[in-house]
């Protein structure tokens, strides 16, 4: 497999397609319900793209500072430059800048507005539990976040839930229509559909926003695979990472959380209803998806002590 890799070969793309038209004709229904009044729509939308921008054109420098991950030379872990380097290469891309974040619970991510400006940061416990293969897996799941743009995505979506919350407040505080419908409404029936609206809206487009997410965490996983050639390697480092993370929960806190959305697994516990809004797929689910992919690829399974490859040290 010489050359630059290609990949894809998916629908997920279409799904967050299809996924951004519901969140327009959401933001669009509310926009009439709120009577459509001239300038309101435009003005949220400003709003949004403002509150936005700022995280996402720092996005690399705000998620390092949020896990007060320090950045590691070349002689302090030449395993994750040799991965990073040859994965780099195989995509075409630029080589990002490597972090090592302090915390021994184990997960990984990838960040940055574009190509030039990305960064990868494994945690110290994603080090110590994983093994050369396996960790390989990771960084090409994260590094396809960065070149599939999943930040630009991730910004687009988070902007346009901001919009259609912002409206559904308008609705709940300036009602719906021309004075004329209110007057002619049916009161209480009338004020519950407000309320209604109100709720529903911001809550529909936090999980048109997971779902968004979810679709780009399949994504990367697939093609995370294709890049490395291993589905079963990021399988492996799936189920390894999803105990550890239970065994070391890790702190939750304003700079955690916020950096939560961009980790290979959800780092935090998500169970029962909390699974709704969680911004991660079931691991079960990926894991099965990169098997079925792994033996149409007829490749073996990771050891599970770790076999093919010993752990990186740093």
């Amino acid at each position: 497999m010489d050359g630059k890799l290609k990949v894809h070969g998916h629908f997920n793309g279409l799904k967050t397609t299809l996924l951004f038209a519901l969140m327009w004709a959401v933001i669009m229904l509310i926009w009439w319900l709120t009577g459509g009044r001239q300038g309101t729509l435009g003005v949220y939308i400003i709003v949004g793209l403002a509150t936005t921008f700022g995280s996402y054109w720092f996005s690399d420098k705000v998620a390092i500072a949020s896990m007060h991950a320090q950045p590691v030379s070349e002689q302090e872990a030449p395993e994750l430059y040799r991965i990073v380097r040859e994965l780099s290469g195989r995509a075409g891309k630029p080589m990002p800048r490597i972090y090592v974040a302090p915390t021994e619970s184990p997960n990984a991510f990838a960040t940055g507005r574009n190509e030039r400006h990305a960064a990868v940061c494994c945690t110290q416990g994603i080090l110590r539990i994983l093994n050369e293969r396996e960790i390989r897996g990771v960084l090409g799941h994260e590094l396809m976040h960065v070149y599939n743009h999943d930040i630009l995505t991730s910004a687009i979506a988070s902007a346009m839930a901001t919009v259609i919350t912002y409206l559904g407040y308008s609705l709940m505080y300036f009602g719906g229509g021309s004075d004329r419908d209110r007057d002619n409404s049916t009161g209480a029936l009338g004020l519950i559909g407000v309320l209604i609206s109100s709720i529903l809206a911001p809550l529909g487009a936090s999980l048109i926003q997971m779902a968004i997410s979810r679709t780009r965490e399949y994504d990367a996983d697939e093609d995370g695979s294709r890049l490395t050639g291993d589905p079963a390697a990021l399988a492996s480092a799936l189920n390894k990472i999803s105990y550890g993370a239970q065994a070391v929960p890790m702190p939750q806190t304003s700079g955690t959380q916020s950096a939560a959305a961009m980790m290979i697994e959800n780092p935090f516990s998500a169970e029962g209803f909390s699974r709704l809004f969680s911004t991660h797929p079931p691991t079960d689910e990926r894991i099965a998806r990169l098997m079925r992919m792994s033996q149409e690829m007829g490749q073996t399974q990771v050891d599970a002590e770790g076999g093919a490859g010993s752990q990186i040290s740093y």
